[in-house]
């Protein structure tokens, strides 16, 4: 079977809540959302190589990551105990991502692993097979394997796809990270937001219910959102505490990116309908069909 040293690279890119509200909070505790998510071109990858024996190994480990609490090998475990699978997998992450930044990246990790095994372990499940497998590892990592930009409600797990414009983002990264149990703990958080339609979202309704707790809580991601209302705007990504503002084009986006403040990471990234998964995927098929020929 093929080595990590020999395995090509699988994206998990990042995602940005282009908006947020929270309607209300069911009896099992979870909040009932709206939002939109869209794809960044910023990515985690990842390589895979199956193994015969059936274990699920991290090469190299994580230190203060113990394997029960990495999403990627829980998700090759959900995947291998829904379809009976016996092969295993070694599994090698380079870390982009900021964790606890609202980009989605542990999420968009674990949608990778289970769309790129469905494919190296020749299960041949479905979309909606894999995001069924994928709501219990995390409200929205069905929307990474589903990977289309799309209108979200429920917890975040039922999507409707979208086509928005694909601006150019510059995201700024605060210090520190932020508890999304703590900001959906925080009691002046509204709770009983008006549901909107994708119309009024496309109009301009792009609130976030949560961005007022964030900044009480965290005041670097309020420095970073107050210094990007100075050159063009500036909102929160899910709870935080990443923050980001649009621009028509790339120049222009690296040219604000450039005057960030020195105490915030900054990167800029392309909007995405289609997701770079989605692309890696279509290859991987394309490649086994030639070798057919």
């Amino acid at each position: 079977m093929t080595s990590l040293a020999h395995a090509v690279a699988w994206p998990a890119p990042a995602k940005l809540n282009l908006m947020l509200r929270v309607l209300g909070r069911r009896e099992d505790g979870y909040h009932r959302l709206q939002t939109v998510f869209q794809f960044i071109d910023r990515c985690d990858r990842l390589w895979f190589a199956p193994r015969a024996d059936g274990a699920i190994r991290r090469a190299p480990e994580i230190p203060g990551v113990p394997a029960s609490a990495d999403l990627t090998v829980r998700a090759a475990q959900a995947l291998r105990a829904f379809t009976g699978c016996r092969l295993g997998v070694d599994i090698r992450l380079e870390k982009v991502l900021p964790m606890g930044g609202g980009l989605g990246g542990g999420s968009s990790d674990a949608a990778t692993t289970l769309v790129a095994l469905n494919r190296l372990w020749g299960l041949d499940l479905g979309e909606d097979e894999l995001a069924g497998i994928a709501l219990p590892l995390g409200a929205d990592v069905p929307v990474f394997v589903r990977a289309r930009a799309a209108w979200a409600e429920g917890v975040g797990e039922e999507l409707t796809p979208v086509e928005l414009p694909e601006p150019w983002y510059l995201v700024l990264i605060p210090p520190g990270q932020v508890s999304t149990a703590a900001v959906f703990a925080d009691p002046q958080l509204t709770r009983d937001s008006l549901p909107i339609t994708l119309a009024d979202f496309l109009r301009g309704d792009r609130r976030n219910d949560c961005l007022d707790a964030v900044r009480r809580g965290y005041p670097e991601v309020a420095a970073a959102l107050a210094w990007l209302y100075e050159v063009g705007g500036g909102q929160l990504t899910g709870t935080g505490g990443c923050v980001f503002a649009s621009f028509a084009d790339q120049e222009t986006a690296l040219a604000a990116c450039e005057r960030a403040p020195e105490r915030f990471r900054a990167f800029v990234a392309r909007g995405r309908n289609r997701s770079p998964l989605l692309d890696r995927l279509t290859s991987e098929v394309a490649s086994a069909v030639e070798k057919n020929f």
